[in-house]
């Protein structure tokens, strides 16, 4: 059993080691060292001090080790995501290895291990005689010069960065440099490694030197460490192994890429050491282990002869590195791989060049948590499975869904309907793009997004000091006053509401719970379209092509023509949710060194970007999407207080996004490339344009749930809720085209009603509706003009009947008919009908009333 400590002997021994090497050098210099130097232009003095000059201190670093991706299930215990590597290894502790590896390896290899002072004399001697001759370059070290051997090979791999050109060849090279060198480097080698392991054997004990070799060696192709080993060749654990599999492992690691047992078809040649050989090579080293096991009492007869009989049997579980590895999972793993490799924020955690963030990333042992919550995740891949195939038609169908955390900014969930695979596929039902992203973050350029763009159109609206419940005209029409500025970016013809709508007059409150789009156009050309995207800009929003969403102002961009991620649109919407503060999308919450330290991670970044006043009466009209609005099939049904927003866009994308004020869920479905229909298009049991709903209040729901439902909204802000008059003017007497200028340059709309009967002249503005005075503004004004053939009754209240009959004959009105009572003597006249002042047709019968 091996021992924790150095025993007596063993000091005794390392001593007597450090004098012996003197004297061996003395041998070793006079015998073969000096030629050989002598060829090289040394003096003999030179060589005498050639061994006591060599350098004594070697420190091994950490080895190389896979990094790992942790997410939270939905006990909210960590599980391993993915992994990456250039070497597979997991380092364990002494006590997790299984004793009769141990044994094998040390009876196999330096069965005299805990006696010695880190070389074998002898058998170095030979070595290097063997060298000088040119006919061997290997054997004769100890486990802790083999261990020194392993970390010189580390520390070199370790100097060439993934990504640097020749890669492979000079990772080939640090290994001949350390096990293959002849002649005079053969020699120096040799003798810095015995150097190297008698400095080992004063500073550590043997039970750490033993331990440090089984985790840093070389078991064949990327597989190195002993608990990889066994994982790999025989699907168990260094501690489950068997006296069979330990001695099998003890044979693999002389002769790694040799003995390996992973290649079928052989390791050495033709059908050599494979499968149909039984892995004949590798038995013979297994039986040689298994003999030297029993003569040294390591195991019993019985063990042995039922070993040796025994046929190599590997059970290879072929690990899986890289975000394929992470299932459903992958498209998050593949957004928080883009921040270890390419994030500057993260320069500090990863390394500031891109061969550093890659040395970070596949060899540093680097614990990475993430922000992944199963709670969330698993609803929005069961939601996104069972709504949209992966592939429907062969024409790019899409669908991803993301979830943020307000206050933090922090990615809950992030799933599609693909399946992800690095490299190219023929099949659309595999793709490695991240639709939930940008092509900084997994190489979708994002889609348009359809009306959920409006949300800045609205927070625009109501920091300039309007009212989501002014009235406004927003039947449909072509909106010529858009501007940029003082440019004029007018559109060339009409928009198409949902359903052929043609608009109607009402206020933002109505036109966001309805999406009407002329009513936003109505709203955009009150405003200014370059203040509405740099809203969108403050927000947090970029082009999916990572460009501004400011680098060009269109009208159309109010109805949400640009192609953004779901995940900028969802981080916009978190942010009214935040009483304005926009909170920069994270994914990573902690990294642990090899050490066990937490590496620095930036600083959240969150900043007010719109007044808590605005945000809390966008939030107030947005509330209206979800009751009784456009989203309320996402409605989670919960109680939880929701805002939210539908976006299609033509009938290619669709959006859903919604929010409580602890998560924000934003799905899109549509076509990731080209322009097919999806209106209409049924898949999986429902229309694909109405599948957005469904997973989004899946989503929202589950976060609801785990997140512990969501706080009322803030009540919206007075003076941005007011009721907003307007000083309507009067255009009687006006010509109709007039009368309409002067009522639309103030702010309404005109309806020509019936010519009216009027004294006016044929045309003119007889009678409008409502009348001059105060009204709501965009009110919708009715103005009727004369026929022409009217007439005004006059007043002849108090006139004698005559009288009042003369008078009503010299205005125009020939027929009168006096009321009953106006005919007896000393009648005074009461009333007419028409009343006086009213226009009249000259043929109405005037009845006069006394």
């Amino acid at each position: 059993m091996p021992q924790k400590n150095r025993t007596v002997k063993g000091v005794l021994g390392g001593l007597l080691g450090l004098v012996g090497l003197s004297v061996v050098a003395g041998v070793l210099v006079t015998a073969t060292v000096t030629p050989a130097l002598a060829v090289a232009g040394a003096a003999g003095s030179q060589a005498l001090d050639l061994f006591e000059n060599l350098p004594s201190y070697l420190k091994p670093d950490a080895p190389m080790e896979p990094s790992s991706f942790y997410g939270k299930d939905k006990n909210g215990e960590w599980f391993t995501m993915a992994t990456f590597y250039d070497q597979n290894r997991t380092q364990v502790d002494f006590d997790e290895i299984n004793p009769v590896v141990y044994d094998a390896i040390l009876s196999s290899e330096d069965k005299n291990f805990y006696e010695h002072g880190g070389i074998n004399i002898g058998a170095t001697v030979k070595a290097v005689v063997d060298n000088l001759k040119k006919t061997s370059s290997r054997g004769a070290s100890t486990i802790s010069q083999q261990y020194v051997k392993n970390v010189l090979v580390q520390q070199c791999e370790q100097e060439v960065l993934p990504g640097e050109e020749n890669y492979d060849d000079k990772i080939a090279q640090c290994w001949e440099d350390a096990t293959n060198a002849v002649g005079t480097d053969g020699i120096e080698r040799k003798l810095q490694e015995m150097r190297y392991a008698i400095q080992i054997e004063k500073d550590y004990s043997k039970n750490e030197i033993l331990l440090g070799y089984l985790n840093i060696a070389s078991f064949g192709g990327t597989i190195y460490g002993i608990e990889a080993a066994a994982n790999y060749y025989f699907n168990t654990t260094a501690a489950k192994l068997t006296v069979e599999q330990a001695a099998t492992l003890a044979g693999i690691v002389q002769n790694p890429n040799t003995y390996r047992i992973d290649l079928y078809g052989g390791s050495a040649g033709e059908g050599v050491n494979g499968e149909a050989d039984g892995w004949a090579l590798t038995k013979d080293r297994r039986d040689y282990v298994l003999d030297r096991m029993y003569t040294d009492g390591k195991i019993t007869e019985a063990q042995h002869t039922t070993a040796i009989e025994s046929p190599i049997t590997p059970d290879i579980k072929q690990p899986t590195q890289g975000c394929a590895a992470a299932g459903n999972n992958a498209y998050f793993c593949q957004y928080v791989k883009t921040v270890v490799l390419g994030d500057a924020a993260y320069d500090d955690t990863f390394g500031d060049t891109a061969n550093e963030r890659r040395e970070s990333l596949q060899r540093k042992g680097l614990q990475i948590y993430t922000t992944l919550d199963m709670r969330i995740q698993e609803p929005a891949i069961i939601g996104l499975r069972d709504r949209v195939p992966a592939n429907l038609d062969n024409q790019h169908l899409g669908a991803a869904g993301v979830t943020v955390e307000p206050a933090t900014g922090r990615i809950l969930a992030m799933a599609q309907n693909t399946n992800f695979r690095e490299t190219h596929s023929d099949d659309q039902a595999y793709t490695s793009l991240v639709f939930a992203s940008d092509y900084d973050h997994g190489g979708s350029t994002g889609f348009q997004v359809g009306s959920t763009y409006k949300l800045f159109t609205l927070i625009d609206w109501l920091e300039k000091g309007n009212s989501v419940n002014e009235t406004i005209n927003g039947t449909n029409r072509i909106f010529t006053k858009m501007k940029c500025g003082d440019s004029p970016v007018p559109m060339s013809s009409k928009i198409g509401n949902f359903a052929n709508s043609g608009g109607y007059v009402g206020s933002p409150m109505r036109f966001t719970r309805d999406s009407l789009n002329s009513g936003y156009l109505a709203m955009a050309e009150k405003l200014d379209l370059c203040d509405i995207n740099a809203v969108a800009d403050r927000m947090g929003v970029n082009l999916g092509n990572m460009g501004k969403v400011t680098d060009e102002n269109h009208p159309y961009d109010v109805l949400g023509s640009k192609n953004i991620s779901p995940l900028d649109m969802a981080s916009a919407y978190a942010t009214v949710a935040n009483k304005g503060i926009y909170c920069e999308p994270r994914a990573i919450d902690k990294v642990v060194d090899q050490a066990g330290a937490e590496r620095p991670l930036p600083q959240a970044s969150c900043s007010q970007v719109i007044s808590p006043e605005v945000a809390a009466t966008a939030a107030y009209a947005l509330q209206g999407v979800m009751n009784g609005g456009t989203g309320a099939q996402a409605n989670t049904g919960d109680g939880v207080p929701l805002i939210g927003k539908t976006g299609t866009h033509e009938s290619w994308s669709t959006m859903m996004i919604e929010s409580s004020t602890k998560a924000t869920t934003a799905v899109w479905v549509g076509r990731w490339e080209g322009q097919a229909n999806i209106t209409n298009v049924w898949a999986n049991n429902g229309l694909l344009q109405n599948a957005r709903y469904g997973i989004a209040r899946d989503m929202q729901r589950a976060a609801n749930e785990a997140l512990g439902g969501g706080d009322p909204f803030p009540e919206p802000d007075k003076n941005l809720t007011r009721r907003v008059l307007v000083n309507l003017p009067s255009v009687i007497g006006q010509s109709i085209e007039d009368a309409t200028k002067t009522l639309e340059e103030a702010g309404f709309s005109v309806t020509v009603g019936d010519p009216v009967d009027s004294d006016a002249p044929e045309g003119q503005i007889a009678e409008q509706d409502p009348g001059a005075g105060q009204v709501s503004s965009g009110t919708t004004v009715t103005i009727s003009p004369s026929n022409g053939k009217g007439a005004t009754v006059p007043d002849v209240t108090g006139s004698a009947p005559d009288e009042a009959v003369a008078a009503l004959h010299a205005a125009g009105f020939l027929n009168v008919s006096l009321h009953g009572s106006c005919r007896g003597p000393g009648s005074e006249v009461e009333n007419t009908s028409p009343s006086a002042g009213s226009a009249a047709s000259k043929s109405t019968t005037v009845t006069v009333k006394c």
